[in-house]
């Protein structure tokens, strides 16, 4: 199978490109081995710079999508992405000093609310709905099909004192049930009677109180918005600072696999001998048995050290006298084990008329190419 980066395969080739024969001596198949192990090692490290660069390109789309659903618009600030890159430990520091900040302001928003909650708590008509209404005590046989969420002050009161995590988490629903106290007793009494009247003169106490509060609720909950989007810009400035820092890795790393395949191409290239008349023939043969789609790769292989080849033109004109030892032995190897790899699959390779066309064009132009070579040659 022909190498990823498009080295030379070494495994079989070097048996032949450097020797006539067989290798014979321990210093051969030690070189044989050394350069098995050279192209080992740099297929290994392209498939982890393969895997780099799809993260970083997964990242990209995801968020190229991001962009496009948000139509243009950007929460919270403005920031120049260019001037302003937060590294990831920075980001997570930011981010605790911004959850301390918050919940600083919580504290003291739940310290204002709790005042407001005392003062309703301390009014001589609040004994009522300080407890659970006794529904079977008072035989409200239908309390519970009129009321759907039963609430009391005390149930209130408790959960906003609770320090194992079940207290209030918002300010917001804290109200609402404070609300739903009074609500409830509006509900199922009489307007006539005294508890309908208590709970109505409660709430619009409540209410009253509530309103001083809430601007100060409004401001910090537009805060909060705007922190979240901050911190969300934040983090990913910082993921595209890392996928810019793994970027650059990337292509310091392909740089250095680069000079490391020339090296090896070079030392390939000195040992390689010329290939015989009857090899470059026999070559011709091989390719004209391609399937179409190796017969791709194949021309891929010229195109890659001849620049002026053009793999996908209608007409293709080879002249194969005219490539370089590397290339003959590259397509050598490939056309081996792509015919192998074709015989084993133990079926014909159906080719279209289109195809069979181009197969024979192919084969006529490395015949067309060798004849007129072989009339310059010197009798």
């Amino acid at each position: 199978m022909e190498p990823a980066d498009g080295s030379v395969p070494v495994n079989d080739s070097l048996l032949e490109i450097g020797h006539v024969g067989p290798v014979n001596n321990q210093d051969d198949a030690l070189e044989v081995e050394r350069f098995t192990n050279c192209v080992d090692e740099i297929v290994a490290r392209v498939d982890e710079m393969e895997q780099k660069v799809n993260e970083v390109t997964q990242f990209y789309s995801s968020l190229s999508k991001k962009q496009g659903n948000t139509k243009g618009g950007t929460v919270g600030k403005d920031k120049d992405k260019e001037k302003q890159v937060f590294s990831m430990k920075k980001q997570q520091q930011d981010a605790a000093k911004r959850e301390a900040a918050c919940a600083k302001r919580q504290q003291e928003l739940m310290r204002q609310f709790a005042t407001l909650f005392r003062q309703i708590t301390a009014h001589k008509w609040s004994w009522p709905f300080m407890h659970p209404v006794d529904v079977e005590g008072l035989g409200l046989h239908d309390y519970h099909q009129v009321i759907a969420k039963p609430m009391d002050l005390s149930k209130i009161k408790n959960q906003m004192e609770a320090k194992d995590g079940t207290g209030y988490k918002n300010i917001r629903d804290i109200y609402s049930d404070v609300r739903l106290v009074f609500k409830n007793a509006m509900t199922y009494n009489d307007e006539r009677s005294d508890a309908f009247v208590m709970a109505k003169t409660l709430l619009e106490k409540f209410e009253e109180k509530w309103l001083q509060l809430l601007p100060k609720v409004v401001e910090e909950e537009a805060k909060r918005k705007e922190e979240e989007a901050e911190a969300q810009l934040d983090m990913q400035l910082a993921q595209e600072a890392a996928n810019a820092k793994k970027s650059r890795d990337i292509s310091n790393e392909l740089f250095e696999v680069q000079m490391h395949l020339e090296e090896l191409r070079d030392m390939v290239v000195q040992k390689c001998r010329k290939m015989s008349v009857e090899e470059k023939r026999k070559l011709g043969s091989g390719l004209s048995q391609l399937s179409p789609e190796d017969l791709t790769k194949a021309l891929e292989i010229i195109a890659e050290r001849s620049s002026n080849f053009q793999p996908t033109a209608e007409e293709v004109d080879i002249d194969i006298d005219a490539q370089s030892e590397l290339t003959l032995w590259r397509l050598k190897f490939f056309v081996k084990e792509a015919l192998e790899a074709n015989k084993g699959k133990g079926s014909a390779t159906k080719v279209g008329n289109d195809n069979s066309k181009r197969k024979r064009e192919i084969c006529e132009a490395l015949a067309k190419t060798a004849k007129k070579r072989s009339k310059k040659l010197p009798s």
